[in-house]
């Protein structure tokens, strides 16, 4: 196996030894600067696409027309791009037209932000630096290239960029930057559903979660791409059940929690699990004792079904997170739930999303974790076949019976699995013998 730091340092060994320019650009060299270990490596050349496929046999064109092309090997990948200036972009995120560069100085003088715009050596290690890159890494600042507009009139995600990189870092925004993202918030519309989700769960999972969402709410992005969670701020809640403050501040607080790495659908889980308190706020004065948001469950999947489909989310991970949004009241019960109740609740798809949630929702409230701790303590002491146990019976002994397929099924496998998962049954024939009790004989529509 290869890394991806020694595929593109075979590729510059490659292509300087064919006589061209061959430079590490971008992201891999600002994380290296950093002290970080870069996950992607991108190698800047003065060698064509086409110049660039010949000499990788294994190579994709997945940008060629703007000068990219992948090369893949052992399992590793590097971005190769052509010396490029862009001219126009009308659409606001591909240029109009391509013109390949002479220089790596006129090809970076077109990226977004200064600190990804830095170029390195492979060998030596030595950096070029056009566009003052080294100097806002130290002073811990993301400043766009040139013009600030015209960054961001070129590719209207660069608005969502600047916030995620600031936050990443723990980095300030430079303020003629600052004043452009604000400018520009609402054309963040224009940006495709899945690149928003993707930039989005990005800032969500690597690690500075908190600070993202403060800084999209401070640039006023936050209610273009996200009202309902803006819809937030302000909110009030329950002091004996929320000490911490209003749902913006809440909801902060857990996301704050986030590990770098988190699960994407528990990172949105967590973001939208009290979506539908705001639509949902009673006041103390008009419930008579306090605060309440009945049914903000019910309001709060549907709005975050809404948001799933607007960004295009799998069906698979639509799931999953409306899963979490629906159950996450469900834990102030478990002590009182069935046995039965009980072991269908804790084997829900990946419920150890669930439980983090729940922990990581109790943490940022009351700091009650009895619940937690009763279904952690209930995970490791039940076996893993009495949670799920081997079915008792099925349809087809039910037909053998002399049941008669229908709606009935269902509700006597149902009655036949609760009483399994109570303890009251532990055999075929004992089930059979309950069904007869409960059900009366065969021949049954």
């Amino acid at each position: 196996m290869v890394t991806s730091r020694e595929l593109a340092h075979s590729i510059c060994e490659a292509l300087r030894g064919r006589g061209h320019e061959a430079l590490l650009v971008g992201g891999c060299v600002r994380d290296l600067l950093l002290g970080r270990e870069a996950s992607d490596y991108d190698v800047a050349t003065d060698a064509t696409p086409e110049r660039v496929m010949a000499l990788f046999p294994e190579s994709i064109a997945v940008g060629a027309p703007f000068g990219v092309v992948v090369v893949p090997r052992d399992g590793a990948t590097v971005e190769v791009a052509t010396f490029r200036s862009d001219v126009g972009y009308s659409d606001g995120r591909h240029p109009d037209s391509v013109v390949y560069a002479r220089t790596a100085k006129e090809d970076v003088e077109r990226r977004d932000f200064t600190v990804n715009g830095l170029l390195m050596r492979h060998d030596s290690g030595e950096v070029l630096d056009f566009v003052g890159g080294q100097g806002d890494l130290k002073n811990r600042v993301i400043r766009a290239i040139g013009e600030p507009d015209r960054r961001f009139a070129e590719d209207k995600l660069r608005l969502m960029r600047a916030v995620r990189f600031a936050a990443r870092f723990g980095f300030t925004i430079e303020a003629a930057t600052l004043a452009a993202v604000r400018r520009h918030a609402p054309e963040l519309t224009q940006v495709s559903a899945e690149r928003l989700r993707d930039e989005l769960t990005k800032l969500l999972a690597e690690g500075a979660a908190r600070r993202g969402l403060e800084l999209l709410e401070e640039t006023g992005l936050l209610p273009v791409v996200l009202p309902e969670i803006a819809a937030m701020k302000g909110v009030e809640q329950p002091p004996q059940y929320h000490p911490e403050g209003d749902v913006w501040i809440h909801t902060r607080l857990m996301i704050e929690q986030l590990p770098r790495g988190a699960s994407p659908t528990l990172a949105w889980g967590v973001l939208l699990h009290d979506v539908g308190k705001p639509s949902t706020f009673k006041s103390a004065k008009e419930t008579g004792d306090r605060i309440r948001f009945d049914g903000h469950v019910d309001v709060g999947v549907p709005m975050a079904e809404a948001i799933c489909r607007r960004l295009r989310f799998s069906n698979e991970d639509s799931q999953q997170i409306l899963a979490l949004v629906a159950n996450h009241m469900r834990f102030k019960d478990v002590e009182q739930m069935k046995a039965s109740t009980l072991k269908r609740f804790v084997r829900l798809p990946r419920f150890e999303e669930h439980l983090e949630l729940h922990r990581l929702d109790c943490l940022s409230s009351h700091r009650n974790l009895a619940s937690y701790r009763f279904v952690e303590r209930v995970l490791r002491e039940t076996p893993p076949g009495e949670i799920r146990p081997p079915r008792l019976l099925t349809g087809d002994d039910l037909q053998e019976m002399g049941y008669r397929p229908g709606p009935l099924f269902g509700q006597i496998l149902r009655a036949v699995e609760d009483a399994q998962l109570e303890g009251q049954l532990g055999s075929h024939k004992d089930a059979e013998e309950y069904v007869r009790a409960k059900f009366g004989g065969g021949a049954k529509t």
